[in-house]
């Protein structure tokens, strides 16, 4: 509907915005206050997400945590597998399709599959529960669009934004982008403000932190990252080996 709507157009569904936001701040309250259960694995866990829908990056900051974190643990990611027709907890293998583990976990596991095992499931704490009890057990989980996931506590929560599009400018969906509301952003320990120019100043920085600021805890720290690609390889032919490496990425 967002991109059909003019502009101009787009705030005759505020009335749906405010709906969505009302339903979307009872659900968090009922998991703040308690009413839900909320599951935190025995496996120190730390969530990538976001609070808008559409890309922020996740994918190449959880390759660039594998990549900084390898050499000090051992791994395994954990998703959703977004867009798969399959059920269930399901660990990907040579075979295994994106109809079957989804695209984003497909791409994990031609990467990082030969050093990092990467797992799929709808809901989350099972998949850790079963993570748990494998042998050997991995030391930490990175999980890939959790934010919103309420029934895990991770260790550690990232919240991302673009910079292109950064949380505290939009709206709740349908008007914005928003899967929630602004103040979502207090349950997160870092934001990282992803797809920056190279050539972003200290002052904007500081204009763009100040402005995160007013919606999360006091003391959270705030990152700012870029993208920088490399030569293009050929998907079929040459995959890249599992690298440590992490200049690319700062």
């Amino acid at each position: 509907m967002l991109r059909i709507l003019p502009s101009g157009l787009r705030w005759l569904t505020w009335p749906f915005s405010l709906l969505y936001q009302f339903i979307t701040s009872v659900r968090n309250a009922i998991f703040d206050a308690g009413f839900r259960s909320i599951y935190q694995s025995t496996i120190y866990t730390i969530s990538i997400g976001n609070l808008t829908i559409g890309g922020t990056g996740k994918t190449p900051h959880i390759e660039y945590l594998l990549r900084l974190l390898a050499n000090r643990y051992t791994l395994a990611t954990l998703s959703r597998g977004y867009g798969r027709k399959s059920k269930g907890f399901l660990q990907a293998k040579i075979s295994s399709s994106a109809a079957e583990i989804g695209d984003e976990p497909l791409q994990l596991f031609k990467k990082f599959g030969a050093n990092v095992p990467v797992f799929v499931a709808e809901k989350r704490a099972e998949g850790l529960q079963k993570i748990a009890q494998l042998s050997p057990c991995p030391q930490l989980v990175l999980l890939d669009d959790a934010y919103q996931h309420r029934a895990v506590k991770p260790h550690l929560s990232l919240l991302l934004t673009d910079y292109g599009r950064l949380f505290y400018q939009d709206y709740i969906l349908p008007l914005g982008l928003l899967r929630e509301s602004r103040q979502g952003a207090k349950r997160a320990q870092g934001v990282i403000v992803t797809k920056c120019p190279p050539t972003l100043t200290p002052h904007d920085r500081e204009q763009i932190e100040k402005k995160i600021q007013q919606y999360t805890l006091a003391n959270t720290p705030i990152f700012f990252s870029y993208l920088d690609y490399g030569a293009p390889v050929p998907y079929f032919e040459a995959q890249p080996s599992f690298s440590t490496d992490t200049s690319l990425w700062l």
